[in-house]
């Protein structure tokens, strides 16, 4: 078993700076891959209403719940108070826990008074003992500044996208001068970063994965990450991601992989729902 570092919240609590992502498994694939990553290490599970497994999570950490952080979105359709609180309800029901560790708005959408108004549910939500820790995925800059100046509460994580070819080098910025913790998901690049000359050549120089390169260079950032996996291989490969250094030419030569075209997902600042 390979021990997982944990990062501190701006909330005081904790959180393993791996975690183990579900998006597009299915409720069955979800329940096995979870207890077999439960079993390898993983202490920490990324999950979502949007994804239709948190059922499957549920299952797999079932008896395994006291010893585990798991975080889930709200869907974007859910948004508002009162939906806000009947969709928490479900996703706690789904996975078989009382509270959750970590409740994130999945997306905040076009419309400024919706988000800004869940923003301040979930506050509420974290008040009464429903989520220990709240935060936000893919806020950019702009959604931050409204929520904050809005509820003067900041929250303790932003899932974004980020990868060597989309580094969010602001939206870190601003984040560390917050003391919000950066989540970066598809950290991999869906994949495409696998097959990097320049990733694969420190691969080799390592003599670790092109995988384990890419996630060790989120986490020297200071990042967190939560790749998903399919098979026990990749599941234990993705957790000793941490077991080398990468030295400062490494980490210049990812630096200069960015691109101002490299998003793969849809774009914040524009989807709506």
């Amino acid at each position: 078993m390979v021990p997982v570092k944990n990062v501190v919240l701006n909330d005081g609590h904790s959180m393993p700076a791996i975690g183990q992502g579900v998006y597009q498994l299915n409720p069955a694939q979800a329940e096995s891959m979870v207890a077999l990553g439960y079993d390898l290490g993983y202490r920490a599970v990324d999950t979502a209403a949007w994804y239709e497994n948190e059922e499957g999570v549920g299952e797999g950490l079932r008896s395994r719940h006291a010893r585990s952080f798991i975080t889930t979105k709200l869907m974007p359709q859910d948004m508002g108070r009162v939906n806000c609180f009947v969709a928490l309800d479900k996703s706690i029901r789904n996975l078989g826990v009382t509270s959750l560790n970590l409740y994130l708005i999945h997306w905040p959408g076009q419309d400024r008074k919706r988000y800004e108004e869940t923003w301040q549910t979930l506050i509420q939500i974290r008040a009464i003992g429903k989520a220990s820790s709240i935060g936000v995925s893919n806020f950019t800059i702009d959604h931050l500044d409204h929520i904050i100046a809005d509820s003067g509460v900041v929250p303790a994580v932003n899932q974004i996208e980020l990868h060597p070819y989309f580094q969010q080098k602001e939206l870190r910025a601003y984040h560390a001068e917050r003391g919000i913790v950066t989540t970066s998901w598809s950290p991999l690049g869906r994949g495409a970063a696998l097959n990097d000359p320049v990733i694969r050549e420190i691969a080799l120089k390592h003599g670790k994965t092109p995988a384990q390169v890419v996630l060790n260079w989120h986490l020297s950032l200071g990042l967190t990450v939560i790749p998903k996996a399919s098979s026990k291989a990749r599941l234990q490969e993705n957790l000793e991601a941490d077991s080398f250094a990468l030295d400062e030419e490494d980490m210049q030569r990812i630096e200069s992989l960015d691109k101002p075209d490299g998003r793969q997902g849809m774009d914040p600042a524009v989807f709506d729902f």
